[in-house]
């Protein structure tokens, strides 16, 4: 399957990767279309971390790079930058930059060890949020800022005067505020690198033209629901964050309010640089955020815009949170979620199955998704008319409501 960056590669783009791959270390599984690339070994580690890839020569290479990851992979991929624009300054360049932040267990350099110090940091709404009401597939997770932190994500022991139960919300208040001030201060070297990215670029002359994507692969609980981590279709988890900067073409301060998705971002490049999504890579599933984007969207394309988007999480076996296997739809105005049953263990195995559960939400009314709608009878058309929209979905994009233990596991490779 072609991606967005052979694409260019093969229309004379310098084409770069550097940094977190996580797709496997076969040499299968190594980035393809690139001039260069230097990836960690799994998800790497924040300091002194060792990469392996190839040079600008094709020679494979590894070894440890000294220093924190997100300083030492922003200076390789600046470097590309720079050799690119004065050896080739014919070709355009297309360069990702992956960084391992902010990955669990949250290491931030010490430069910024007086940022954001525990104690001043504001709490989200939901931080007590008792689950009353939701599947017991949710109320099963481990993922529980009070309890299931460990000691090498909080960098400290838990007092025996916060322990059992009683101190649970105690317990709760200060890991959160240690977890968060441990994030937050490690997510300041991705705004640094940021902010030398885009310092390269005026140097260069050519910031206007070039187009800036700061995006993520998915969303995470900074506390929300009293949850760290993901996984889980709730919108802190499911939402992703997603900046797009293009001075030429993009008004600074734009907002998108429809619905977008991490697929949509291959077509929007090959669009910005003129060619044809469909024709390059008519495989993909996504659209051009581009009209968009550059306010050239009219009445016909924003009334046909999709109004919804459907999501699975497939992972059947997390032995490290217990999250639930469970696909579900989300749209404008609502969401409806299935987890359904398909566990923990091999398939087929008595421990792999769950009793099948649904949570619906009404995002309007609960935007915090607090109140579970899913068998409220007042509701029964709503759900009925989601549950209808989610099989076209699965259709239209080749996935399988679930049948039972049997029932093939997505393979989109």
């Amino acid at each position: 399957m072609r991606t967005f960056p052979q694409v260019l590669h093969d229309c004379g783009y310098r084409t770069a990767l550097f940094g977190k791959w996580h797709l496997g270390e076969a040499p299968q599984n190594d980035p393809q279309g690139f001039d260069e690339w230097r990836i960690y070994h799994g998800q790497g580690e924040y300091n002194d971390p060792v990469m392996y890839g190839v040079d600008a020569h094709g020679a494979r290479t590894e070894g440890t790079v000294p220093g924190y990851a997100t300083d030492t992979v922003t200076d390789i991929a600046l470097d590309f930058l720079d050799r690119s624009l004065a050896e080739h300054p014919e070709q355009p360049v297309c360069l990702l930059l992956h960084h391992k932040a902010p990955h669990r267990n949250w290491i931030p350099h010490p430069r910024h060890a007086e940022l954001y110090p525990a104690g001043s940091i504001p709490e989200p709404d939901t931080l007590y949020d008792t689950h009353e009401g939701r599947s017991r597939a949710v109320r099963g997770v481990r993922m529980s800022v009070a309890d299931d932190l460990l000691e090498t994500d909080i960098k400290t022991t838990t007092p025996p005067q916060l322990l059992g139960e009683e101190n649970r919300e105690a317990r709760l208040r200060r890991n959160y505020q240690l977890y968060m001030r441990d994030y937050l201060q490690t997510v300041q070297a991705v705004d640094d690198s940021t902010g030398r990215v885009l310092e390269a670029l005026e140097r260069h002359g050519i910031a206007e033209e070039t187009i800036v994507v700061y995006t993520s692969d998915q969303g995470f609980f900074l506390g929300d629901h009293g949850w760290y981590d993901k996984r889980l279709m709730f919108d802190e988890s499911l939402q992703m964050p997603m900046m797009v900067r293009w001075p030429a073409r993009i008004r600074p301060g734009a907002v998108v309010d429809q619905l977008a998705t991490n697929v949509d971002i291959a077509a929007t490049i090959l669009d910005a640089t003129g060619l044809d999504p469909q024709q390059e890579l008519p495989q993909q599933q996504g659209r051009s955020l581009l009209p968009l984007l550059d306010g050239r969207a009219d009445d016909d394309l924003l009334a046909a815009w999709p109004d919804a988007m459907y999501y699975r999480y497939w992972e059947h076996e997390d032995p490290s949170h217990d999250a639930p296997a469970h696909y579900g739809i989300r749209t404008t105005t609502h969401k409806l979620i299935h987890y359904y049953g398909d566990g923990m263990g091999a398939p087929g195995s008595s421990d792999a199955l769950r009793e099948p559960e649904w949570e619906m939400y009404d995002l309007v009314a609960d935007p915090a998704e607090l109140h579970n709608i899913a068998d409220d009878p007042a509701q029964a058309q709503v759900r009925a008319q989601l549950e209808k929209r989610l099989r076209t979905l699965q259709e239209q994009l080749g996935d399988r409501p679930y049948e039972g233990p049997d029932t093939p596991r997505p393979d989109w490779g």
